[in-house]
């Protein structure tokens, strides 16, 4: 898309502003997911949500409409600006699950996000400029012709809508002082205690009285400063260290992928790449929903959360290598003018994917671990649940503010490296060794975070913050 709106100079500038064009929704996302996050604990998380949905499909269709990088530049800062979903449904799965489905039910939330990641780059992949790919059906439809990128942007949208239309009529309330509300008609004041009346029991009970007529002084939710704790501080700076990693990752894999082999990548079309990505996706359902709950319960969320980063580590480590059988194969489809086709399934050919799936399928697998350990910590360390939004909201900040980074960052060293011809490790291999080093200075400073972030220890409160399990009954 970058390539198509002729903002690069050279092909070995499209890494840069592909770069700048996805860190933009983060920038402007990590300027308000505090917002949302605390909006919520205040007015309730559907709204919320479904302020995001509806802001989602609107910026959905204007970056498919775009036919400038300014355009889709405006679209993605505005997705951004009105993102703060993310945030908000940690926070509902934290309220809505105990102790004994807790790890399930968070392993959803990376579920879903890895499926959507793998299924959005693979309908990118299958679906941009459907003229050329798929002639024969919509080589006479003007519209593509003029859009080559707005069919995967229909599609996304489509499920967008289909989100708002399940999240209107069926999504319910899970905010504890929403819920109370409902259920009082909008009464919150001090509860009665309800007892035994005898002889000596007053009509009009005192404590009733003075409830009724004396102001209720308002429980003052904490800020963002009384929840820093030095474990909630480690949790966070390994959080982004890890994700900064994973965030040039995502950016630069599609473009190393494809990158000519004799730059450092891999040759790849767009139906190749995604191809790769939706081939490698297959396996996050059964990791998510069988296999990360079983090593939760087992060994804990911060075990999992280990182990998901020692994976990561030789897979970025392993990716670069796979250049060299790409071009050793002869296979790879060159964006060259004049580029022959490729003869398929020669044995270099089928080792090359073979290994680049492999590789992939140990970043989904260290996604799933990382990712799903971190939402279930954060949770872990709030202490009560008027606080899950704001913690949330602090953990999503984190991940924004390396997806500002990541994406510039990795854009940057990549076009930097190539343009270069420096060994190893500043040539192609250089992102995937920062990538690597910041994975294990995070892994590193998990061994001092103490297990006690295992368990799920919120206290459930009202909006004076009394845990409402010890409140008594109100008349």
């Amino acid at each position: 898309m970058v390539e198509d709106f002729g903002v690069a100079k050279s092909p070995k500038d499209i890494a840069f502003y592909a770069g700048i064009l996805s860190s933009s929704f983060s920038i402007c996302q990590t300027t308000t997911v505090m917002f949302w996050g605390q909006l919520s604990d205040r007015i309730g998380r559907r709204p919320v949500l479904l302020i995001g949905l509806v802001g989602n499909f609107i910026t959905f269709l204007m970056f498919g409409f775009a036919r400038s990088y300014t355009w889709a530049l405006v679209a993605r800062s505005l997705n951004g600006l009105l993102s703060g979903n993310v945030a908000v449904s940690k926070s509902v799965v934290a309220e809505i699950s105990d102790n004994t489905n807790r790890s399930r039910c968070m392993a959803i939330l990376p579920l879903l996000w890895n499926v959507g990641c793998v299924g959005g780059a693979a309908i990118g992949g299958l679906l941009a400029d459907p003229v050329n790919q798929y002639p024969n059906l919509f080589g006479k439809i003007r519209i593509f012709q003029e859009l080559p990128f707005l069919l995967p942007c229909l599609v996304g949208s489509t499920v967008t809508l289909c989100g708002i239309v399940i999240g209107f009529f069926m999504l319910e309330e899970t905010l504890a002082t929403k819920k109370a509300r409902k259920h009082t008609h909008g009464d919150l004041r001090p509860p009665v205690k309800v007892g035994l009346a005898d002889e000596s029991t007053p009509l009009v009970n005192a404590e009733h009285s003075r409830a009724t007529d004396e102001p209720v002084t308002v429980f003052k939710r904490r800020t963002l400063r009384d929840l820093m704790t030095p474990t909630v501080v480690s949790v966070m700076i390994t959080n982004m260290l890890m994700c900064l990693g994973i965030a040039c990752c995502d950016q630069i894999y599609p473009i190393f992928a494809a990158t000519k082999t004799s730059d450092g990548g891999l040759g790849f079309d767009s139906r190749n790449i995604g191809i790769s990505l939706a081939v490698s996706g297959v396996i996050v359902l059964y990791l998510q929903l069988v296999t990360y709950p079983r090593l939760e319960r087992k060994f804990g969320a911060l075990y999992c959360y280990q182990q998901g980063q020692k994976i990561m580590i030789p897979m970025y480590l392993a990716m670069p290598c796979l250049s060299w059988l790409a071009a050793r194969s002869g296979q790879a489809v060159e964006h060259v003018i004049g580029a022959g086709q490729p003869t398929l399934f020669t044995p270099t050919y089928v080792l090359l994917w073979v290994l680049l799936l492999a590789n992939l399928f140990l970043r989904v697998i260290g996604n799933v671990l990382v990712f799903t350990s971190v939402n279930l910590l954060s949770a872990n360390l709030a202490p009560t649940t008027a606080d899950l939004g704001l913690m949330n909201g602090a953990q999503q900040l984190a991940m924004s503010i390396t997806r500002v980074i990541g994406p510039v960052l990795a854009g940057y060293i990549w076009s930097w490296s190539i343009k270069h011809d420096l060994p190893y490790p500043f040539n192609s291999h250089l992102i995937w060794v920062i990538c690597a080093l910041l994975t294990a200075v995070s892994l590193h400073m998990t061994f001092g975070i103490p297990e006690s972030v295992n368990k799920f220890s919120a206290i459930e409160v009202d909006e004076y913050g009394r845990p409402l399990n010890e409140q008594d009954h109100i008349e």
